[in-house]
This record gives C-alpha cells, structure tokens and sequence, in this order.
C-alpha cells in the first residue's frame, strides 16, 4: 500500500517531524489538531468556533487526500472542560450530523495553550459511504 504524508503548513509539524494527515491505501487519519492558524494564533473564543475552525480545516485536507465527509467514520475530540462539550457537539453536527460516524468526547486537563478549549481527531476511509 502505498503512504501519503501531508501538511497543514503549520511550522512545528516541520520542527518536531509529523505529518497533519497521512493517507495509506484508502484510509486516511488526520491527528489531534487545534485552532491554531497558519499565523500562530488561537482562531475563536468559543469552543463551538474553534471546533467549526478545525471541521472546516478536516473537509479540506479530506479533499487534498480524494475524500469527502461521507467517508469520515470516527470522530475523537478532547476538551478542556466537559462543560463545552455541547458546542463541540453543535459544531459537529453541522458536518456530520447524517453521516453519523462514531463520535467519542473526553476532557483533558488542559492543551498546550489556554486559549485552546479543543483538539479534534479524524479517521476516514475512501469509498465507505453512510448507508443509514
């Protein structure tokens, strides 16, 4: 099988040696991402407008990889306080709310900055279409 690795163009991916997304064969897992912009600041205030920010950046690695939000099948986020964890759902339900993939939410005790409330994981898989 062939692997793909890919950047969001964040720079510490380049300084500590990971990939954002990497793509092996038709399954794709894009790993633990934050609200951080290309310029090194949080994006929002909210945990739903962060979470949106990170939904918005999965659906278009998605596409740079040949996939869409019909494939996503599992979706992990960690919070800083379950207290959020309704706005996370919101926002998430804005991408994936018929697509329905498994959807798990657990707090951690904080992120690497404490502006950020939430960082979001993704697994997909090219081809495996919601039927529901």
């Amino acid at each position: 099988m062939k692997r793909v690795n890919y950047s969001s163009g964040s720079p510490l991916e380049e300084i500590a040696g990971y990939s954002r997304m990497v793509k092996v064969g038709n399954q794709i897992h894009i790993g633990g991402t934050t609200a951080i912009q290309r310029d090194g600041s949080v994006f929002g205030t909210t945990a739903y407008d962060q979470a949106k920010y990170i939904f918005s950046r999965f659906i278009e690695l998605l596409h740079q990889a040949g996939a869409q939000a019909q494939d996503v099948y599992k979706v992990k986020a960690y919070v800083t306080d379950m207290a959020l964890a309704k706005e996370v759902a919101e926002a998430y339900s804005a991408f994936f709310k018929e697509i329905r993939p498994l959807f798990t939410m657990v707090e951690t005790p904080k992120l690497n900055r404490p502006s950020q409330l939430v960082e979001i994981e993704l697994e997909a898989m090219i081809g495996c279409e919601c039927n529901a």
